[in-house]
């Protein structure tokens, strides 16, 4: 009996391993695997689950971060420009 549960698991494992090499070549196939396991989310549900004050404070850092990267990077190369 044990033995059946085993070749039934090996079987099960080797058929999604089939299914899966068989949609490598297979671009579309692919594609539509890959968003049918995506959990489309409604707006209500956008709206309870994001923090829109956090969210905005994360944009700003992100901003902020960026300006001065820019900066430093306008320093440096002013930096090491031959004369």
């Amino acid at each position: 009996m044990k033995e059946d549960k085993q070749a039934m698991d090996t079987n099960s494992s080797a058929d999604h391993v089939d299914e899966y090499l068989q949609t490598l070549g297979n671009e579309d196939a692919r594609e539509l695997r890959y968003y049918s396991q995506e959990q489309p989310f409604s707006s209500d549900e956008m709206t309870r689950l994001v923090n829109e004050e956090r969210l905005n404070e994360l944009l700003a850092q992100g901003d902020a971060f960026l300006s001065n990267l820019n900066g430093e990077l306008k320093d440096f190369e002013n930096d090491n420009k031959y004369p």
